[in-house]
């Protein structure tokens, strides 16, 4: 489904990513795991188009993306929840939600119900502000206007950051549901290892930039990954 291939990637004069590549399938999880700074987020918005990469090739199905921008990652089936939510502050939940029509055609701009079965408070808080919600409700909001737009690739940044136990295990299985329906890739970014280990599928371990582990999960210790991630 997704495809990424020796992508480098710079801020400035300085290089971030070194020939990363990664494979994201539908049906499944991909776990990306290191330390603060070895480029987990960068890698994501390379993808999303939320920055520039410097070389190597983004393919989606069977689609190659050519340096695309984030409008253009959107219409290719590649849904972005950047770490930190991003919500609209001074809009109300449904209209957060209505903004991931922007992607899409006319005729799809609807809220499918099953947005609601998923996150149950986000019917019941429509017309609050989405800057009035408490920090795992606007978390289960980013992810349902990802959702909107019916992706083909689901990118979630640090899901778990700042969020309290309950909505925690709420947003775990809501993305094993995902999973599980074997609709989209998903590639999770997560410092919270028990949570990551326990949905992912395959695993790709970052270091400095240089991808230093990617394996499925029948194929790596819990051990293994934890020194891994913890260079």
């Amino acid at each position: 489904m997704l495809n990424v291939e020796n992508l480098t990637l710079h801020y400035g004069q300085s290089q971030i990513l070194y020939d990363v590549n990664l494979s994201a399938e539908a049906g499944q999880v991909t776990a990306v795991m290191g330390t603060n700074g070895v480029g987990k987020t960068s890698l994501l918005k390379a993808i999303s188009g939320r920055h520039p990469y410097s070389g190597g090739t983004i393919t989606v199905g069977d689609a190659a993306l050519n340096h695309p921008s984030a409008f253009e990652a959107a219409r290719a089936g590649i849904a972005y929840v950047p770490q930190g939510r991003e919500v609209f502050p001074l809009m109300t939940v449904q209209e957060n939600l209505q903004s991931g029509f922007a992607c899409l055609p006319k005729d799809a701009h609807t809220i499918p119900d099953k947005i609601f079965d998923l996150f149950p408070v986000l019917s019941e808080m429509k017309d609050r502000r989405g800057g009035d919600l408490s920090g795992g409700q606007q978390q289960q909001l980013a992810i349902a206007r990802a959702l909107i737009t019916r992706p083909r690739v689901l990118l979630l940044d640090e899901p778990t950051e700042g969020i309290q136990p309950n909505i925690i295990q709420q947003i775990g299985r809501v993305i094993a549901q995902l999973r599980n329906e074997g609709e989209m890739a998903i590639v999770l970014v997560e410092q919270f290892f028990d949570f990551a280990y326990d949905l992912a599928d395959e695993f790709v371990a970052l270091n400095r930039g240089k991808v230093v582990l990617s394996d499925p999960k029948a194929k790596v210790t819990r051990e293994a990954l934890m020194e891994r991630v913890s260079i």
